[in-house]
């Protein structure tokens, strides 16, 4: 099936159910889609808000367990919004010996917002990942999957001010 495509910012709230509308359409109402369609909602709203999640499950005849029990059991999946910029730093081994751990709090202090949590300006969000396979070049972070390696709490002011060439407040 050719996955679509929307200008999803510029949607109102009811564009956005209508289109998932017409991918759940696209899937003949078939549960067994129900991951491919939850992509496509998270890809809409950014996250997966309950109401959407009702909506799915209605539209594909699901109890609403199932549907929350898919979003909560796959790590991909997010109930809350995240920020413009999803900062994912790494824990495997590698990066936690070569000092990891202190650029977390360091992004920390200077978003002021605790891992797993996002600014109130919707403009930061901040997460740990495992292994992002640049080992030798740790500690690494991802920011909206660009990858930075070698990074550490130094850096870090100057990588964010670079993002939109502004500065943090």
């Amino acid at each position: 099936m050719m996955q679509k495509t929307c200008n999803c910012e510029a949607m109102t709230d009811q564009e956005k159910l209508k289109f998932i509308q017409d991918v759940i359409e696209d899937y003949d109402h078939d549960p067994s889609s129900l991951i491919q369609i939850l992509h496509v909602a998270q890809n809409v709203y950014g996250y997966l808000p309950i109401e959407v999640q009702e909506h799915i499950a209605d539209q594909l005849d699901l109890p609403l367990s199932r549907v929350s029990g898919v979003v909560s059991f796959y790590s991909l999946f997010t109930t809350v919004p995240k920020g413009k910029y999803v900062i994912k730093i790494c824990l495997g081994t590698a990066c936690y010996v070569r000092g990891s751990k202190r650029v977390i709090e360091r992004l920390e202090k200077i978003l002021k917002i605790k891992l797993g949590e996002t600014t109130e300006d919707k403009k930061y969000s901040l997460e740990i990942t495992r292994c992002m396979g640049a080992c030798g070049l740790a500690p690494a972070m991802s920011i909206n999957e660009e990858l930075y390696m070698q990074v550490n709490p130094d850096k870090l002011m100057d990588i964010l001010e670079n993002l939109e060439g502004g500065e943090i407040q």
